[in-house]
């Protein structure tokens, strides 16, 4: 009988204890999110584009980035909404021109991207804007084509990114592209494009 109680004894403090160990378990996990931001990420994006808005021949883009961000300002004390961080990133864009007039495009953007983060939460959605420059084989003898090699760029994204762990993440979002030179040549039919994106994040 003593031996019994010794053991419902022994049985009631292991399961204390493991109980206290799953609850830090479950916080370290609910605060792999939050806490510090990441100061420093690089990724690797790809975007498949359809021309939009009339376009002057049907465009189809496969735009594909490789992008430095650095983190600039975090708020992941604050209430709301607009918890999250912000940060500076740079991109070095190619895109082979899969349909339309033109062959490639090479650039950079420079912009900024938001990044609103819950707490506990393995989602992160994201928003992002830049401008940049490059330079896409103009064919100004054909209607329609673009007038220059020197072409600026607009990119924006939405979307969400889904951390698997503290190094790695991937995201799913929503790519426009503006292509124009901006009136230096008359027409200056310029590029809209909308499409889906992909993209794998490596955080520091």
């Amino acid at each position: 009988m003593k031996q019994l109680r010794a053991f419902l004894l022994i049985a009631a403090i292991a399961g204390a204890q493991a109980a206290d160990g799953g609850a830090e378990h479950v916080e370290s996990a609910s605060t792999m999110t939050g806490g510090e931001a990441p100061h420093t990420e690089f990724a690797i994006e790809s975007a498949y584009l359809f021309g939009i808005f009339n376009p002057p021949r049907n465009y189809e883009i496969n735009a594909d980035f490789l992008t430095a961000r650095i983190r600039w300002g975090q708020y992941l004390d604050s209430p709301g909404i607009f918890r999250g961080y912000n940060q500076i990133y740079f991109s070095l864009v190619a895109e082979p021109i899969i349909r339309g007039i033109e062959n490639h495009y090479f650039g950079i953007n420079v912009g900024l991207r938001y990044n609103f983060v819950r707490p506990g939460s393995r989602f992160i959605p994201y928003f992002s804007g830049g401008l940049g420059l490059g330079w896409i084989d103009s064919h100004a003898d054909q209607p329609g084509a673009q007038g220059q090699d020197f072409t600026f760029n607009i990119l924006s994204s939405a979307g969400i990114s889904y951390k698997f762990n503290d190094r790695l993440s991937g995201q799913l979002g929503l790519l426009y592209q503006h292509l124009s030179n901006a009136g230096q040549t008359d027409p200056n039919p310029s590029l809209n494009l909308l499409g889906p994106q992909i993209g794998f994040t490596f955080s520091f």
